[in-house]
């Protein structure tokens, strides 16, 4: 897979969230920056992206996730 295909599958099923994806072959960091994080535990947030990559993780065509997510506040804070 490439960045920008993993960046397509997220965008199309999780709505209302910015990506950042890196990384090669089957191996990526995800970053992603949603309103929709506010509400949600760090383990909820984690949660949410894999779940829209199940599919890919269980095809092993996603092997190694790594995932950090912000809401727009804390991503602006963070690149202040």
């Amino acid at each position: 897979m490439r960045p920008e295909d993993v960046k397509a599958l997220l965008e199309e099923r999780v709505e209302g969230c910015t990506f950042v994806i890196e990384g090669e072959g089957c191996n990526f960091q995800v970053t992603a920056i949603g309103e929709r994080f506010g509400d949600l535990s760090r383990l909820k947030r984690q949660q949410l992206i894999n779940s829209a990559l199940s599919d890919e993780i269980a095809s092993g065509a996603l092997h190694a996730l790594s995932i950090k997510t912000f809401t727009p506040t804390q991503w602006a804070e963070l690149n202040a």
